[in-house]
């Protein structure tokens, strides 16, 4: 009923007007002159406005780290990235020796952003001593991110409000924002990247334009590599299904070599023996996702469910009310008013996408319990409600097509009432997610190890242990002494890292046990955990409340809480 009381409304014969014009890029030179000129200017507008929105500015500081290092995955980026670059023995590995030493550590498990680190390493020289890149990189893939959706959406906008409204939809969902805790995949711009050359008849045959696209997105986040790596599958598979035999054996060829490129790159990154953690399906999508905020400051105008808060981090995939309205609305255009001809053909190269999207959608629903060896094969992908991105994209994006069938001023002012219930919807998300730099303004590196002594026992040590070996248990802590020991090139024996291989989870075992028994590593400095009984006849010093065990500790003294004077704001030697 209520279809059918719109079509009328929509229909491009029923109201005169309606129609788009046939050529959306029909205006006067004057105007299109001044469009061009603004183009630029808003495209690096609009992102700082969201990131000012979503984030405290002082993140951009690059020598104001101490916002991340508070226990959390971004901390562990900065913490990967700050070891990197002060690792003179690092050169081009992507792997430190700095932290989980002597085995060392992949940059990638670090969950630092490999590409980034590594275009840093030539200039750590002019880098602050306490650098960090992640607030500049959120705001980089911010300006990616309105780039590729405008790509996507210019040739088909019917008027310049519908185009940029529509560019600040596509670009900015709420799965976007909601990575903020993981920096490196904010890259959905890698996403639509794919989709603007998949789209493209021409540049989408051409290997010149997939290879620096692939191994970009390999080189900043294995996740986005797959999603990014259906759509390129899905390009070859057009061209196996309509080429001809020459076209096809060229086409296996150059699948071959992009999979040996992949490969290659996955060795440089250090995947090799790392350890499956054989829980797929555990982060999987809920299928009340697009609706379901999950998280009840994330939304003003739905209701939140959170029975299982893994899923719904991970398989966070809300689209908003101005989403959904979106959604529904181009449903009953689509119905009601006919596409034009750039549409059609738009739509016709996305189908030939839908193979690898069912592909993607069953990975990120599928909750079940499966063979061992299904699960090890997954691993990769075992936060498996992500892979839904490309999808939410595709939606949204067929949807503003859909809405872009109106008349320039009808599609302007369905597409602002869109944003405007987005923006109501999620000012509650946007100070949520904001809260959590408010750090940044205070500028202050250290919270949990504010005693000068610190730097004086980690600059006498040789290296540094954390005992017991699983430094999640009091990750803030962890961050501070290991960014403290690497910015003086002291080893950290422990990391807190994606995945861990079976020498480095060996390794610790047997220094817990030498701990044990009294055989300490010469020049070693222990960090006790609480739950650590205090070792007899061994001299400990507490600074902040938490109990080491320095170098030159021997049996021959014991103390279980020595503390040594100092005088304020004057360092003295241990």
């Amino acid at each position: 009923m209520m279809a059918s009381a719109v079509r009328p409304l929509v229909g491009a014969r029923a109201v005169p007007g309606l129609t788009a014009p046939s050529s959306p890029s029909a205006f006067t030179a004057g105007g299109w002159t001044m469009r061009r000129a603004a183009t630029p200017v808003l495209l690096l507008v609009i992102p700082v406005l969201l990131f000012l929105a979503f984030f405290h500015a002082a993140t951009l500081d690059i020598g104001n780290p101490g916002w991340l290092i508070r226990a959390s995955d971004n901390g562990e980026n900065a913490l990967g990235a700050h070891a990197y670059w002060h690792d003179p023995a690092a050169g081009a590995s992507l792997t430190t020796h700095l932290l989980n030493a002597p085995d060392g550590v992949p940059v990638l498990y670090t969950d630092s952003n490999p590409l980034l680190t590594l275009m840093a390493k030539p200039f750590a020289r002019l880098l602050p001593d306490d650098a960090q890149l992640v607030g500049p990189f959120t705001l980089l893939n911010l300006i990616l991110q309105a780039l590729f959706a405008w790509l996507l959406l210019r040739r088909h906008a019917p008027g310049a409000v519908a185009l940029w409204v529509g560019v600040v939809l596509l670009a900015f969902p709420p799965t976007l924002a909601n990575r903020f805790v993981h920096v490196n995949l904010m890259a959905h711009w890698t996403i639509l990247a794919a989709l603007c050359l998949f789209l493209d008849p021409v540049r989408r045959e051409r290997m010149g334009w997939w290879v620096p696209l692939i191994a970009i997105t390999a080189l900043i986040h294995s996740y986005l590599l797959v999603m990014v790596g259906a759509i390129w599958a899905s390009a070859m598979l057009v061209r196996l299904v309509d080429g001809s035999p020459r076209l096809r054996a060229v086409t296996i060829g150059q699948g071959v070599a992009m999979l040996a490129l992949v490969a290659a790159l996955a060795w440089w990154l250090g995947v090799g023996d790392q350890v499956a953690v054989r829980n797929f399906g555990a982060f999987s999508m809920p299928l009340d996702a697009l609706w379901n905020p999950g998280i009840q400051s994330f939304s003003n105008l739905l209701p939140a469910q959170e029975p299982r808060p893994a899923r719904y981090f991970e398989g966070f995939q809300y689209l908003g009310v101005g989403g959904l309205v979106l959604i529904g609305v181009a449903v009953l255009i689509a119905w009601g008013c006919p596409a034009r001809t750039g549409e059609r053909a738009t739509r016709q190269r996305l189908r030939r996408l839908v193979p690898a999207l069912l592909v993607l959608g069953i990975l990120a629903v599928l909750h079940m319990r499966l063979p061992v060896v299904l699960q090890i094969a997954l691993d990769p992908v075992r936060a498996s409600g992500r892979l839904f991105w490309p999808i939410g994209y595709v939606m949204i994006f067929v949807a503003i097509l859909s809405v872009y069938r109106l008349s320039a001023e009808r599609a302007a002012l369905a597409l602002v009432g869109v944003l405007a219930l987005q923006f109501a919807d999620l000012s509650g998300m946007a100070s949520a997610i904001r809260a959590q730099s408010a750090e940044a303004d205070r500028h202050r590196l250290y919270v949990r190890t504010r005693d000068p002594r610190w730097d004086q026992a980690i600059a006498a040590s040789r290296s540094i242990a954390f005992i017991p070996g699983d430094v999640t248990k009091d990750l803030g802590l962890f961050q501070e002494v290991a960014w403290r020991a690497v910015k003086v090139g002291r080893q950290v024996s422990n990391v807190y890292a994606a995945r861990g291989s079976r020498a480095t989870i060996r390794r610790l075992e047997a220094e817990h046990a030498a701990f044990d028994r009294g055989a300490y590593i010469p020049g070693r400095m222990y960090v006790l955990g609480p739950d650590v009984p205090t070792p007899t006849g061994t001299a400990i010093l507490t600074l902040d409340g938490i109990r080491i065990v320095l170098p030159s500790a021997r049996s021959a003294s014991s103390s279980a809480d020595r503390k040594i004077p100092v005088a304020p704001g004057r360092p003295t030697p241990l």
